[in-house]
């Protein structure tokens, strides 16, 4: 018997029939066998590449979100924790350490004889019940007499009106800074309390206390009379005239305390610009 090839036989085939021949049929099963390995490469790389980039673009929004976990933010109790217990007393300062602050702020005011306490005017006149009342018009034996009666009235040693020695004393080795918020009242003003200041704080050796005040005259002074003690000015707006205070003033201060209701982000870019 003959054998005849394949495409011999396509040959010997009539014109109509030859449409018929397998080859016609093969052509479509393999088109259809190449999308469907196509189908197949899609299937298995753009849905996992499409989740990579899903899952990159939410840890990025849960970075930007809880970010400062990483970097958390400085926290400094202004007069001790003074939401739970008087400013400026024990109490406070050792509510705020056991809330591990990093930062304890005290405010520093000077009495008539030139006595430096851990005290606020506000604080004072809550303790005298007068609204007029001034560190500055007060002696210590008075003030200490004030402190007194204020702790006996609510049953508390933790409630004595410090010295700023004291206060330092306590707080200084345990926490990263110290910030003495140095406030300017009568008689005496800011006539010698630049030079008070630097020595309490040298006596307590405090390394990492920052002295900053609303007084520029006052900053100048403690920049003059000494280079190792971090030293900051204020800048809030004027009650009276609500102009804000210049930001860049003092050039040899190294911190600056904003207000914070003036804190925005062209503020910080220009501060940061400034420190570099």
């Amino acid at each position: 018997m003959a054998r005849f090839s394949r495409r011999q036989q396509r040959q010997q085939l009539p014109q109509s029939f030859q449409f018929l021949y397998p080859r016609r049929l093969f052509s479509p099963t393999r088109r259809a066998f190449r999308w469907l390995l196509i189908t197949l490469a899609f299937i298995a790389i753009v849905p996992p590449v499409f989740f990579h980039f899903r899952l990159r673009h939410f840890h990025q929004m849960q970075l930007e979100k809880c970010g400062w976990l990483n970097d958390p933010p400085f926290v400094c109790a202004h007069g001790g924790d003074s939401t739970n217990a008087f400013p400026n007393t024990m109490a406070a300062y050792r509510s705020a350490l056991h809330s591990q602050v990093d930062c304890i702020e005290i405010d520093v005011s000077r009495s008539s004889d030139g006595a430096l306490f851990a005290l606020h005017d506000r604080d004072l006149q809550r303790i005298s019940v007068n609204s007029t009342s001034k560190v500055g018009h007060l002696s210590m034996k008075e003030i200490k007499g004030l402190g007194a009666s204020h702790q006996a009235d609510h049953k508390s040693n933790d409630r004595e009106i410090l010295t700023i020695e004291d206060a330092l004393m306590f707080v200084s080795n345990s926490v990263k800074q110290v910030i003495l918020d140095a406030k300017v009242g009568p008689p005496l003003y800011e006539k010698g309390l630049a030079e008070d200041i630097l020595s309490v704080v040298e006596r307590t050796r405090c390394k990492n206390c920052l002295i900053w005040a609303k007084s520029d005259n006052l900053v100048r002074d403690i920049i003059r009379l000494s280079s190792d003690v971090t030293v900051g000015y204020i800048v809030m707006v004027d009650p009276k005239t609500g102009v804000r205070s210049n930001l860049l003033r003092i050039k040899k201060a190294e911190v600056v305390g904003i207000y914070h209701p003036l804190i925005n982000e062209k503020l910080v870019r220009v501060l940061r610009r400034k420190n570099q």
